[in-house]
């Protein structure tokens, strides 16, 4: 019977083991990934984290930042009528939202740059046109002045009004990753700088364009990572 014993309890601590050494390098991919940082007031470099919001979604409900606490988060900046990079930009982050579906702790926020036009009703037209279904990805829109507020000093991203771009606007193709307590996070380049931002506008099927990288497949391993 003792030696029964010693093999239950073997069994018990081997399973802990590997649970444990699992546990231990899951956290220590995450801490992998990089911190972005931005300069305080005190000229010190921090942790750059997601300002507070809040704007409307395509249900008319108000939704904050602090909807997003406790979840690893995919950030875009687009707009509904955009003839050149967005429709690439979500048909990406639709593989995204259907490699996370059922995960709970994982959610999208798309902020429109043209609110003037992207009312709650054009959004939601928008999520049926792309099979957007994922409760936690959020098409937002708001006042313009504070989308663009959030665009450029929340998450260093370039948009623009301007009569001459396609579309009318102008605005980065790359999407930003946060983690669970809000800071913007992303891996490193084969030089050990942060990459910033994942490449979002070079389609997940096709990498035949020279010169881009697909970055969605690596978006989505960093996201596991977080989670």
């Amino acid at each position: 019977m003792k030696n029964y014993s010693y093999i239950g309890i073997s069994f018990i601590v081997l399973i802990f083991g590997i649970w444990a050494v699992s546990e231990f390098m899951s956290r220590s991919e995450a801490n992998n990934l990089a911190y972005l940082t931005v300069e305080n007031d005190e000229g010190e470099l921090v942790k750059r984290k997601v300002p507070d919001f809040s704007f409307t979604n395509h249900n008319g409900k108000t939704i904050t930042n602090k909807d997003y606490e406790g979840k690893v988060y995919v950030v875009e900046f687009f707009f509904a009528t955009c003839p050149t990079i967005c429709p690439i930009m979500n048909q990406n982050l639709v593989e995204v939202q259907n490699e996370f579906y059922g995960n709970m702790n994982f959610g999208i926020a798309s902020f429109t740059i043209n609110p003037e036009n992207d009312t709650p009703e054009v959004l939601k037209a928008y999520r049926e046109e792309y099979g957007i279904k994922h409760p936690h990805w959020h098409m937002l829109t708001g006042d313009r002045d504070k989308i663009y507020d959030l665009a450029r000093n929340g998450f260093n991203a370039y948009a623009a009004e301007d009569p001459n771009a396609p579309g009318g606007f102008e605005h980065s193709g790359f999407f930003a990753l946060v983690d669970k307590k809000g800071f913007l996070r992303s891996r490193y380049d084969e030089h050990g700088n942060p990459i910033l931002y994942y490449q979002g506008a070079v389609s997940i099927n096709d990498t035949s364009q020279p010169g881009d990288e697909e970055q969605v497949s690596i978006l989505i391993k960093d996201i596991k990572k977080l989670l």
